[in-house]
């Protein structure tokens, strides 16, 4: 095999909202930069995101603070969040949001020119920047355009594979680049993981079709410690019809606009599970209630309850909500006149690769910013911090990186693990018969909607990792491509994923037999209840030759203590 090497300072995996900023950051010190990115630039994940951005500006409410803000995060992440985290998060979010406004980018505003902010669920005052309900749009757009004003190189098309290793440093990544098929290597003195999340390995997803979760397969083989595996969050509302639209995300921002939900009797079910918060209740609760109603018999024949907002005026849906105006539009319904049908759908992965406040891992040399990220948001996210964490720790890491890579010597390469790699890569081409990769994924994806989803039970999540470990060594030892040419060869490109996958799904339902309780989005029937005696704690995953093992570490509670134990900031 002839080996191509690209040779950079820093190099950024993934082009969303984290990775965008990251590479922008490490511009700011002179570094050789490059992103490489699966998509098309501009085409990442966070461009679906809809509802907003928090930063406790107290533009709408004077008496909100970043010290709020840290409170109400580690009330909806069930206190299992990383609390240095957090405070960094809450500190820092309006700076960035103010760069993004400095960067072109264009928010919705008040009556008197500042930006505009809205109620989201489980936040004690509006804390949610937006541009209309676009606003990932805006937030993507706004990135990239400064992403060329710098002149960042970017190499989009190109499918990252693994992690490679100078001894306890960082060495680059090997690369799949879709255009032309050939395997090579990117040498860096320091990576940014920001490859996003992981929804595709659910059956129902609001997710892009790239969000298969290859940033956390990544990391995990090349020994990076993972943290809260099991915490998936499953957003309240999804489109539930037509068929082919299922999943399709409705921004939290139609209820805090003021929308309600209601069953097939047309009852406002929420007054029975959260009277005082109602339809913005914390995500975990709402879905859990959504999907209860839909079990006990009071859902639609479609599975689904129903989002109402036509009592409100024309004109504010029009204006504060016009993607889904439109959305709802192209499908046949006017959302200003009937209710839409919606249904809990997986979104958004809490756990990922453990990182520090300057978003370093336990690799020298490798930071991580983005939904590839673990530890920020606890046990459920508040809806608005996700696009704040892209920014927040996407410049961390962007700056932390820059700094390392000026600090030391270019990496050495180990050509005998690059081609045990290449060898990995290419043997669902090298067979002449074997698994179709469309069904496999398919399969997986329904084990674990039905036996990982919502709601949880040990029997179940058993069964699921039998499924997981036979398909993995039917996948290993028979997964074939048929197209067996190597250019835009989507279909390799699919089995390679099919991989990540299962490593995805391995830690999810591993930790989420492991947490014998309920606790923020991981919901256990037989263990309904938080155990805070025994699981304040997080679960560490870590490969170690070539076993995948899970260590239970107390959260480290530093004046942000929880309720049950004090109510004192």
């Amino acid at each position: 095999m002839t080996l191509e090497i690209i040779d950079t300072d820093v190099l950024i995996v993934g082009a969303g909202g984290a990775g965008c900023r990251a590479a922008i950051a490490a511009s700011e010190l002179n570094q050789d930069v490059l992103i490489i990115t699966k998509d098309i630039l501009g085409k990442a994940h966070t461009v679906m995101a809809e509802g907003g951005y928090n930063a406790a500006l107290a533009n709408l409410d004077p008496d909100d603070t970043w010290e709020i803000h840290v409170r109400d995060t580690l009330n909806a992440g069930a206190f299992l969040n990383d609390q240095e985290l957090v405070e960094t998060l809450a500190k820092e979010a309006p700076d960035r949001v103010y760069d993004l406004e400095n960067f072109g980018g264009i928010f919705s505003r008040t009556p008197d020119g500042l930006i505009m902010q809205r109620p989201f669920g489980h936040q004690t005052y509006r804390r949610t920047c937006y541009a209309g309900d676009r606003t990932g749009h805006e937030l993507l757009g706004t990135l990239t355009d400064e992403l060329r004003r710098r002149e960042i190189t970017i190499i989009d098309e190109v499918y990252a594979t693994s992690l490679l290793r100078d001894n306890n440093h960082v060495a680059g990544v090997t690369i799949i680049d879709i255009k032309t098929g050939n395997f090579k290597v990117v040498r860096a003195s320091s990576v940014v993981m920001a490859a996003g999340g992981a929804g595709r390995i659910y059956e129902t997803t609001t997710n892009a079709q790239a969000d298969v979760g290859s940033g956390y397969s990544i990391a995990y083989r090349a020994g990076i410690e993972l943290i809260d595996m099991e915490q998936f969050q499953f957003h309240p509302t999804g489109v539930a019809v037509p068929p082919s639209a299922r999943g399709r995300l409705v921004t939290e921002g139609v209820r805090g606009e003021g929308g309600i939900l209601l069953n097939k009797n047309g009852e406002r079910f929420m007054k029975k599970y959260n009277p005082k918060s109602m339809e913005l209740s914390g995500r975990d609760e709402v879905a859990r209630s959504i999907a209860t109603e839909i079990r006990e018999g009071r859902g639609t024949e479609n599975g689904a309850v129903y989002l109402d907002i036509s009592f409100i005026p024309s004109k504010i849906i029009e204006e504060r909500l016009p993607t889904m105006l439109e959305d709802f539009l192209d499908i046949g319904l006017d959302i200003r006149n009937e209710p839409m049908e919606v249904t809990p759908t997986a979104h958004h992965m809490m756990g990922g690769i453990k990182i520090n406040k300057n978003a370093e891992t336990n690799l020298k040399g490798l930071y991580a910013a983005g939904e590839v990220v673990g530890g920020v948001h606890g046990g459920n996210r508040l809806g608005g911090n996700a696009l704040a964490d892209t920014q927040v720790f996407g410049q961390i890491a962007g700056n932390s990186a820059s700094i390392h890579a000026k600090s030391v010597s270019p990496p050495k390469l180990d050509r005998k693990i690059i081609d045990q790699e290449y060898s990995r890569v290419i043997a669902p081409l090298d067979r002449a018969e074997g698994l179709d990769t469309p069904k496999e994924k398919s399969q997986l994806q329904k084990c674990m909607w039905d036996k990982a989803g919502i709601f949880r039970i040990e029997k179940d999540l058993k069964d699921a990792l039998q499924f997981i470990e036979k398909q993995r060594e039917r996948v290993i030892a028979q997964l074939m491509v048929k197209n067996k040419a190597t250019r835009y060869n989507t279909e390799w490109v699919s089995s390679l994923e099919l991989y990540d996958m299962l490593d995805v799904c391995e830690m999810l339902v591993r930790s989420a037999i492991m947490r014998k309780e309920s606790r923020g989005a991981h919901y256990r029937t037989d263990y309904p209840t938080a155990d805070h005696k025994q699981w304040l704690a997080n679960i560490i995953i870590k490969n170690q030759n070539q076993q995948m093992i899970l260590e239970k570490r107390p959260v480290i509670i530093t004046k942000w203590k929880p309720p049950w134990i004090s109510n004192s900031i």
